[in-house]
Order: C-alpha cells, then sequence, then structure tokens
C-alpha cells in the first residue's frame, strides 16, 4: 500500500480493517488522524476530523479489536448554552501521548490488587473561526477496552460551561445483540428486567440504561458504561432516526432547569464513556476498567472499613414466628436479630422500616422531615446500641436520600460516637447533576466518620468506589425485593443475566439469603416472609458469583433455625483477592471462582433448565486441597429446599462434575489438605 492509498484509507475509515492496516494508520505523521493501541495492540482507537456536507471538520472516533471495525466514525461533540453547537469547525492543535502501568491495592474489591495499564493520547482541538473555543479530548487504549472523555480548559472564549446536550455516538458495524435495560425515564431507580433484540431496533423513543451488554456474531463482545461519574449528569443511550445501529447519548436533566444538563465552571472534565471489550463475557466480569478510571482513594487509612455481612428484616417483614412478642419496630424485635447475628458470627444488623414507618418514625418515603437522631418510642435507641456492643454486633442505620441530605451534617458525627457502622441510603431515582454531586459530598462527609455505604433506588455503579472504599454496595438492579409484590419476581433466567450486564458496572446488593425455597410453579409474592424461585444451593451460590461487599442475610431468624447450608453463608468471604470467570452463557448459566488467601469459592447458577457442568480445577494451584461441595437435592425439582453435602479429595488436574436443577445451583469450597 502506498502513502496515497493509505492517506485514502485513513479519510474513510473503512467498515473494515485489517490490523496492519490500523498499525499504519497509527504511524501515519497526519494533522487530521491519530491512533492509540492498547499495550498488547489488541484494542486501537483511531481519532480523524472529517468534513461533512457543510465543509466543517467533525471530530470522530473508530474502534478497533484484533483487527476487527468495531464502531465507525462515531461523531462527538455538545451543544452548549448560550455558546451553541461546539461539534464542527476543528482543527487540532496539539497531541500529547502518555502510557501508564501501575498497579494499586483494592480493598474490598473482587481482586485484592488491581493493574492500571493503559496508552492515552490528548488531543487539544480549537474552532478554526472565532470565538476559538478549545476542547480535549482524551482517549485510553487498554487490553481489555477503549475510554474517552472531554475536558474544557479554562479560557476566555467560554466563560461558564452549560451543557445542554451531549451528542456523543456510537455507531457500531454490523448488528450484535443487545442486552439492553430500558427504562421508562430519566427519573429511575435502574430496577427492570433485561431485554434481548437487535441492537438496530433500538429507537430514539427508547431510554436505555447503562451497562449495555453487545454479542457480535463472532463472539467478541462490547459493553458500554461510564466511569468517573462526577459534577456531571447520568448518561442514558437512545437510537437515531434514520441511523439504525447507532446510538446518542442522552443526559440526565437538571431538575431547576430540565433544558441543561451540565453546569460548571472551567476547568471540566465529563466522565469517561467506556467500551469494554473482549472475545468472552467472562472477561468482562473479570475487568477492573471502571475501577481503574477513577481516581485513587481519598481515603489515608482504610482498615477500619471492614466488608461483612447484615441482615435485613424489611424484606422479611419483620418476621419473628415463634417468639414470645410481635416483630416490629420495637427492641424486643432488634434484639432478636442482634441475638441471632451474635450466635452465628453475623457482623452486622440494620434498622431500617416496617409496614411504610421508619424506625425514626413517619412514613418510609416521603421523608417529611423526621430526626434521625431518634428512634420511635417503641424503640429503646440507646439499649440497643449497648446491647449490640456487648453482643460485639454493630448497627446500620437505613434512612432516606432526603433525610441524609438535610441531617446528615449533624447526625453522621452522632452516629460516630455511638459506633454505628453504616448507613444505607435510599430513594435517589436520579442521577442528575445535582444528584451526583451530592452522592460525592455524601461519601466523603459519611469517610470523615468512619461510615461505610449502602445506595438504594440509586443509579448504576461507576467506579466511585475506588476513591471512596467505604461504598460497599449499590442496587441498581431488579432484584430479590420484588418477590415480595412483583407476579413474577427475580426470575432464574434474569438472575444470570445480571451478573453479566449489571454487575460490570460495579458491586450490587440483591437482598440474598433467602431460605423460602420454591419451584416456579409454586411462586408467588407475599409481603412477610416472602419466597425465592430455586433451589437453596442457588442462593448459597449467589453469595459467589456475585460481586457483593455487604451481602444481606435477608431471610429472618426462623427461617433459618436448622438448616442446613446456614453455616456456608456465615463463613463465605465478601472481599477477594482474585476472581475468575470459569464459563457460562448470558441468561443461561454461569460459574464464578473466586479466592480468598489460600481458600477458592466456586459458584455455579442456571436458568430454569436442569444443567450438568463440567469444572475443570486446573488454576487452583499445586497441592491437595478438600472439595466440599453444596449441590442440589436427586429431590430438589420438588423440594428445593434439599441439599446434599459431600467431600472430595481434589488436585488441579481434576473435574468437579455439577448437577444442578432447574433454577438450580452448586458450591464448591477448596481447602489445601493438611
Amino acid at each position: 500500500m502506498n502513502r496515497r492509498e493509505l492517506m485514502s484509507l485513513l479519510a474513510s475509515f473503512p467498515v473494515v480493517a485489517s490490523l496492519s492496516t490500523v498499525k499504519a494508520a497509527n504511524e501515519l505523521p497526519s494533522n487530521n488522524s491519530f491512533a492509540v493501541e492498547s499495550p498488547d495492540k489488541k484494542v486501537h482507537i483511531v481519532f480523524g476530523l472529517f468534513e461533512k456536507s457543510d465543509k466543517k471538520s467533525v471530530p470522530c472516533y473508530s474502534v478497533f479489536y484484533r483487527g476487527k471495525s468495531l464502531v465507525h466514525q462515531a461523531s462527538l461533540g455538545f451543544d452548549l448554552a448560550p455558546a451553541g453547537p461546539l461539534n464542527s469547525n476543528f482543527r487540532i492543535v496539539k497531541v500529547a501521548r502518555t502510557q501508564r502501568d501501575e498497579t494499586y491495592a483494592v480493598n474490598p474489591g473482587k481482586t485484592s490488587v488491581a493493574r492500571d495499564h493503559y496508552r492515552e493520547a490528548v488531543i487539544s482541538l480549537e474552532e478554526q473561526s472565532e470565538p476559538h473555543r478549545r476542547l480535549d479530548l482524551i482517549f485510553q487504549a487498554y487490553n481489555d477496552g477503549a475510554a474517552f472523555r472531554y475536558r474544557f480548559p479554562q479560557q476566555p472564549a467560554l466563560p461558564e460551561l452549560v451543557i445542554t446536550s451531549e451528542h456523543s455516538t456510537f455507531s457500531f458495524v454490523g448488528d450484535p445483540k443487545a442486552y439492553a435495560l430500558p427504562v421508562t425515564s430519566f427519573k429511575t431507580p435502574y430496577e427492570f428486567y433485561y431485554k434481548l433484540l437487535p441492537l438496530k431496533s433500538v429507537s430514539p423513543d427508547l431510554l436505555v440504561g447503562l451497562p449495555l451488554l453487545l454479542e457480535y456474531p463472532d463472539k467478541i463482545w462490547v459493553a458500554i458504561t461510564e466511569a468517573d461519574l462526577t459534577d456531571y449528569a447520568g448518561m442514558y443511550l437512545s437510537g437515531i432516526a434514520g441511523s439504525p445501529g447507532i446510538l446518542i447519548s442522552k443526559l440526565s436533566p437538571r431538575l431547576d432547569n430540565a433544558q441543561i444538563k451540565v453546569k460548571a465552571s472551567l476547568p471540566h472534565a465529563s466522565p469517561w464513556r467506556v467500551l469494554m471489550i473482549a472475545d468472552d463475557p467472562g472477561r468482562l466480569i473479570e475487568s477492573n476498567i471502571v475501577t481503574n478510571l477513577n481516581p485513587p482513594s481519598a481515603i489515608t487509612d482504610s482498615s477500619w472499613i471492614k466488608p461483612g455481612k447484615t441482615t435485613f428484616p424489611w424484606w422479611n417483614g419483620f418476621d419473628v414466628k415463634n417468639a414470645d412478642f410481635t416483630g416490629g419496630l420495637n427492641t424486643q424485635t432488634m434484639k432478636h436479630y442482634i441475638d441471632f447475628c451474635a450466635e452465628h458470627g453475623i457482623e452486622y444488623h440494620s434498622l431500617d422500616g416496617f409496614e411504610g414507618i421508619a424506625w425514626y418514625g413517619g412514613s418510609l418515603r416521603p421523608y417529611r422531615g423526621q430526626d434521625i437522631t431518634k428512634s420511635l418510642p417503641a424503640i429503646d435507641l440507646p439499649e440497643v446500641i449497648a446491647y449490640a456492643r456487648q453482643k460485639r454486633v454493630r448497627l446500620r442505620l437505613w434512612m432516606h436520600s432526603e433525610a441524609a441530605k438535610a441531617q446528615m451534617k449533624t447526625a453522621f458525627p452522632i452516629y460516630e460516637k455511638w459506633g454505628i457502622e453504616g448507613v444505607m441510603i435510599d430513594f435517589f431515582d436520579r442521577d442528575d447533576q445535582e444528584t451526583v454531586k451530592f452522592i460525592h459530598e455524601l461519601m466523603q462527609l459519611a469517610a470523615k466518620h468512619r461510615l461505610t455505604v449502602t445506595l438504594h433506588n440509586v443509579y448504576k455503579p461507576t467506579g466511585l468506589r475506588r476513591t471512596y472504599p467505604n461504598l460497599l454496595a449499590v442496587e441498581a438492579v431488579f432484584n430479590l425485593e420484588f418477590n415480595k409484590w412483583d407476579a413474577r419476581g427475580s426470575t432464574p433466567e434474569h438472575e444470570v443475566i445480571v451478573p453479566f450486564v449489571r454487575m460490570l458496572a460495579g458491586p450490587l446488593d440483591y437482598h440474598s439469603g433467602s431460605f423460602r425455597n420454591v419451584t416456579e410453579k409454586e411462586f408467588k409474592p407475599r409481603n412477610v416472609a416472602p419466597v425465592t424461585i430455586g433451589t437453596r444451593a442457588r442462593q448459597l451460590a449467589r453469595y459467589v458469583v456475585y460481586e457483593a461487599y455487604l451481602p444481606m442475610i435477608a431471610d429472618s431468624p426462623s427461617a433459618y433455625q436448622g438448616q442446613h447450608g446456614l453455616e456456608f453463608l456465615v463463613q463465605v468471604p465478601t472481599s477477594w483477592d482474585e476472581t475468575k470467570v470459569l464459563g457460562g452463557s448470558v441468561g443461561k448459566h454461569i460459574t464464578v471462582a473466586r479466592r480468598r488467601g489460600k481458600q477458592w469459592y466456586i459458584g455455579s447458577m442456571t436458568d430454569s433448565s436442569a444443567r450438568e457442568l463440567s469444572i475443570p480445577l486446573n488454576f487452583i494451584g499445586t497441592g491437595r486441597f478438600i472439595a466440599e461441595v453444596y449441590a442440589d437435592d436427586p429431590d430438589a425439582p420438588h423440594q428445593p429446599a434439599k441439599l446434599i453435602q459431600r467431600q472430595l479429595k481434589v488436585t488441579s488436574a481434576d473435574t468437579i462434575h455439577a448437577v444442578l436443577a432447574a433454577a438450580g445451583g452448586h458450591v464448591i469450597r477448596l481447602t489445601l489438605a493438611k
């Protein structure tokens, strides 16, 4: 290929390009096109300015993986007020390149150490005509994905940043299958079923929450999400009329003016727009790219952050069967749950709400100004705090987000004095700029007062836990709470889509631990002592398959009494040194292995179909291991609460044969033999 042919090739950004072509593009000393490649040279991002019909140069990017074109000439830009569009008529004034390869500690995490390894290009643009506004585009190429963000430098031509629209597009080549989360509006808790559809059928009327997972026919997987969402509006995706297969960003509007999405002083940066890329969906689950793209920890000493498990009586309706008192928001019930925690080594007990009433009085929702440092009269809070301290159980406190906003500066220092472990903040239902800023302020204040945080009815994680590792759990998923009122409940198929899609963004809270297990035919929603679809072994496996640093043991003490499997729930780790996805198919089944110290845990879950899986142990290292297996009983199709437990002596040369019932599960704990 001669130089003229290469120039022509770059000018068109062909839909299909060979790896050698992309390399050549990277080496070309062109004023209009630049490329950055991942350290392993499998991911390439190519940027260029292209003349459209109005002869104005438009910034576009393409993404290649192993030489295959995934994104082709996707345009970038903004609408600003009152200055107008900032999306064309640019010239490139500077290109700066750098790379990084470093590791950092993660605690809690799916790995104890993460590697941040990428190559970067910063392309500085300036309008060719007045007022000569400037915009930087930052591209980073990782071995497991590509990311870009915008940066607005301080400049006389733009005294204030007011974004009315962001026009980041994702023009995917071909028509991959999409696992999408349709949401009804920007006011959303992200609690919906996923929908499988052709990407080209995503219409302008469809608002899709992130992450979005794409499957190509040749088994390349791409997921879109965002990272480092700071002082900005959350991003959604929609189709473009007349351009099937091209998605465009939609920003959550501000509450004070729906026409405005972001308002800020300069300099200011957008979140990262992330494309996770792999040959297998399991590699996406293993990726730390979303965490990598966030600032380092703001907490100097994080030794007080201790992941663990917590009771959550709201889910089971404060069921206290066989007790000599009535369950509810009262001192006796709190002591009952604290006793259960102390007996079984469960670290935390949560005070939440019951029958629409919060532990601090008044309605759960909406918040009407109740004092969150005082409890209902029926709860002797000082006595409960003292009792929990005596039993070596720490307390967590639920509250409405509006209550936290109004009183956290007063309440959090008091909670620290009381020895409260953490807080659950609920009912955000938005990710506009103001809500995002509030969550950052909340995390900073909670860290100052040594409180961990769980967020419910909130947007997807964006890697904030790297900066604030006291963020232990985020909901943002249709989960087992819906078994209290939804006719379908949390279905087996949904539960094996969740780890492949929602979990890519970060840890999740799923109201786990139900020991009231029923078949799909038997399932009926109920508010008190709800049931879950699937086997007991499936509930155990969830603690390994799902990334969760504060998983619930959400059923009532009476549901666990004398039941097989509780011993596994209370001792399974909640933070990990290593994670490997051993196999799976989106919406059908999954097997995940996680290591803590020298022990391995392997969890498998299946959909509504019974399934047999082969689990090779070639990753566990040298030596002989004792494999403790919790599996579905042969009677599980009719009696899903039945478990079988057995022990095997194994080495890395062995393969374990797992038999899963419909909506079943399987768990292995591997310990080095003495």
